[in-house]
């Protein structure tokens, strides 16, 4: 991802402004694969207490198969150390890397945030009539049905979250 201020980090500081669970809460954002000790001392350096954990930040997760073990191994890991420990937790994947995490087993915790990312490239441009269809991988494959949401009354400016508002982070 290519965000100004944010190149070589693994760890930011701010309040959580996307419109999830942890809202409002101040968060350490991690970049990428950290050492749970890096973490532990991060976590103590903010200027607040942290309150949440946001993993994968700046898009930092991998699009990797279903079947990659190494890799969700090591995201799992990170992630499930601090969910055993009551941090509120979120991981942040491309909608590509699903069925990955339901077998991930992190979605059994109560304090976990699963952020699944759906990048829809110049959504304003597409017109009023636009459907976002959550599907199933196939026919009948693991889903009860689909559901059909209208784009448009998935805009709401009650969700949304303006680029501006990602601007007062701190680096560690």
């Amino acid at each position: 991802m290519n965000r100004e201020g944010h190149e070589n980090i693994n760890f930011f500081y701010g309040t959580e402004v996307e419109h999830t669970p942890a809202h409002g809460k101040y968060t350490l954002f991690v970049v990428g694969v950290q050492n749970k000790h890096d973490i532990l001392h991060a976590l103590t350096c903010g200027q607040a207490p942290v309150e949440h954990i946001y993993f994968g930040a700046n898009m930092s997760f991998p699009n990797c198969d279903t079947n990659d073990a190494d890799t969700w191994r090591t995201w799992e890991g990170m992630v499930r150390y601090f969910l055993d420990h009551e941090y509120n937790c979120t991981l942040d994947i491309d909608v590509s890397c699903v069925e990955g995490l339901a077998e991930s087993g992190l979605c059994e915790y109560y304090n976990f945030n699963p952020m699944i990312s759906v990048k829809i490239p110049y959504a304003g441009l597409l017109n009023y009539n636009t459907t976002i269809k959550i599907d199933d991988k196939d026919f009948q494959a693991t889903n009860p049905g689909v559901w059909c949401h209208s784009l448009h009354n998935l805009m709401d400016r009650k969700v949304f979250t303006d680029w501006t508002k990602y601007s007062k982070d701190s680096k560690l």
